[in-house]
């Protein structure tokens, strides 16, 4: 062969060695390469690797989908305890709780004895229209018997709600009619408010119960502030207790409500994120109206800026217990197919410095939400001197005063957990939810008669003259609890208590149960004489003479009183509802 020739072949030769080699490189890979496969090869495609892998060779079939369903949560509990992801059937309910508003048919409802039970009807919404009532029971829906072991709330609101402008058909089991009450209603937009009790609680000071930061609450609160007011409101508790937080928008909008101009309320951090602040503009309607402000170990995130930079601007008092601890902010993220994650992109810190996120371990999730146990039994909820406060994470307000980072707001005035009148008998009821039973049944056997009183006092003082106790006692006895009279004596007040409470709440609703409970509630007691006595506003420390142990001090006050000078020169229930 010429080597003219032997160059006109030579490109086709070298081809053809060349898928020889891949051949042989792909069978040696398959069948003796072990677990080293080529299309591992850094750790940033390693998952995407992985499943590829199971889905083209694990030996029984996969449902890809679902693995990655399971997988999802599990990544991100490595992370921390506030990075979460939220399936697709479940974001808009998630959402809904913050947005303000959902779309349903606007009902109350309860579940007992396997059927729904309509607490009550949200006024001007699509049930009052078409005239159910509360007491009504729904055992039909969309023709189809709706009743049984299997109902949950879930399944409930899952064939409830729907999108706005869709009908859903209605069997009603009336108590005042012989035959079932068919029902048309067409879905609406249902108002979820946010803040659940706003009221004069004597002549001179107001009261405000906010359930949770959502998208309406800043509104809500500006509405609730003009009606008290309006009454001549001379001073004002903020009740966050057991608020588990929600959007940071809305807790800074309602702060610089009380805060003077120039003053920081917060800012944020993270390694991707830099510094943000947020200052008081000076647009606030209470700047000076005296405020007290209550937490316990519920309260969390949201409701922690606004008692840390209440606090920590020597702007009113913190009252109750100590909260939460979750310093952590988190940015939504939506995936395409509906679902979506809430990652942790920063930290914020109050005004002073601190960061109030209390300690975790990555991927130990179970032991930073037993954290209220060990709260518990370490003693923490009934003295204040079982608190140990780390003098590391030592800061100062304005006028001087130590506060703490490292896990939650210290409240400035400790109320500790009443057990007062706690006993196994009641602990035992309580669990098994016949307190919970015996209300409802009570409140729908006489929903008529108990509707005739107009406020709380009322119906406690109706409620009074009923034997409420021993009509529960005699039901509990029915249910396998035994009447055990020397710890019914002990805990009497506090079933009376809870009893009243629950059937005012299915019969007037929220407000005149919160109403109810706070004429006992010690810490609203304590918040009360606070603000009678005129001590809301904090006032400096007593000055102390200088050693040696004091210049570390000092000069950490002076440190962060620079600090805060140059930041202030830049500009940042029961029932279920469908």
């Amino acid at each position: 062969m010429s080597t003219k020739n032997s160059s006109r072949f030579m490109p086709l030769v070298i081809a053809v060695c060349v898928v020889v080699g891949i051949l042989i490189g792909t069978f040696y890979a398959k069948h003796y390469g072990g677990t080293k496969l080529g299309i591992i090869n850094g750790s940033s495609n390693k998952l995407n690797a992985l499943l590829r892998v199971i889905d083209d060779q694990y030996v029984d079939t996969v449902n890809m989908t679902d693995l990655v369903e399971k997988a999802m949560p599990q990544i991100l509990a490595e992370l921390d305890p506030h990075s979460t992801y939220i399936p697709a059937q479940k974001l808009e309910e998630v959402n809904s709780e913050l947005e303000g508003s959902f779309s349903g048919i606007g009902v109350q409802f309860t579940i007992q004895e396997d059927t729904i039970h309509i607490n009550s009807v949200v006024p001007g919404g699509p049930s009052e229209k078409v005239g159910l009532m509360a007491g009504d029971r729904i055992v039909m829906v969309n023709d189809s018997l709706f009743v049984g072991k299997g109902l949950t709330n879930e399944k409930a609101m899952r064939n409830l709600k729907g999108p706005k402008g869709t009908t859903v058909k209605l069997g009603i089991k009336r108590a005042s009619e012989k035959e079932l009450l068919d029902f048309t209603i067409t879905r609406g937009d249902i108002p979820q408010n946010t803040i659940d009790a706003a009221y004069m609680i004597n002549d001179k000071f107001g009261y405000v119960q906010i359930s949770k930061f959502g998208r309406t609450t800043h509104v809500e609160l500006l509405y609730a502030i003009a009606q008290l007011t309006h009454k001549d409101c001379q001073g004002l508790i903020i009740d966050l207790r057991d608020n588990t937080g929600g959007y940071m928008e809305a807790a800074t909008r309602m702060v610089n409500e009380f805060l003077p101009e120039g003053k920081l309320i917060v800012y944020t951090q993270g390694r991707k994120y830099p510094r943000m602040e947020e200052y008081a503009n000076g647009t606030g309607s209470c700047q000076k109206m005296p405020i007290v402000v209550l937490v316990n170990e519920g309260s969390a995130s949201a409701s922690e800026i606004f008692a840390g930079a209440i606090q920590d601007n020597d702007r009113g008092t913190i009252v109750g217990r100590r909260s939460f601890g979750k310093g952590l902010v988190q940015q939504p993220i939506d995936f395409s197919d509906g679902s979506a994650i809430r990652l942790t992109i920063a930290r914020y810190y109050t005004p002073s410095g601190r960061c109030i996120q209390r300690p975790y371990e990555n991927g130990n999730n179970s032991e930073y939400e037993m954290d209220w146990i060990n709260r518990y039994e370490h003693g923490e909820f009934f003295s204040k001197d079982s608190i140990k406060l780390d003098e590391d994470q030592k800061y100062y307000t304005t006028l001087g005063r130590p506060v703490y980072g490292g896990g939650g707001i210290m409240p400035d005035v400790f109320v500790p957990q009443d057990t007062t009148g706690v006993s196994s008998y009641l602990i035992e009821v309580s669990n098994k939810g016949l307190i919970l039973q015996f209300s409802f049944q009570y409140s729908d056997r006489n929903r008529s008669k108990l509707s005739e009183c107009e406020n709380e006092d009322e119906m406690y003082q109706y409620l009074r003259r009923q034997g409420i106790v021993d009509q529960f006692i005699r039901f509990a006895d029915s249910k396998g609890v035994k009447r055990r009279n020397l710890l019914i004596h002990k805990s009497h007040k506090l079933l009376e208590k809870s009893l009243y409470g629950n059937i005012i709440y299915n019969i007037l609703g929220r407000e005149p149960y919160i109403r109810y409970l706070n004429q006992s509630d010690a810490t609203v007691k304590t918040a009360l004489e606070i603000l009678e006595k005129g001590e809301a506003f904090p006032k400096a420390p007593a000055p102390t003479p200088l050693n040696e142990t004091d210049n570390e001090g000092k000069e950490k006050r002076t440190a962060q009183a620079d600090s805060f000078v140059e930041d202030a020169t830049q500009l940042f229930r029961y029932a279920a509802v469908c």
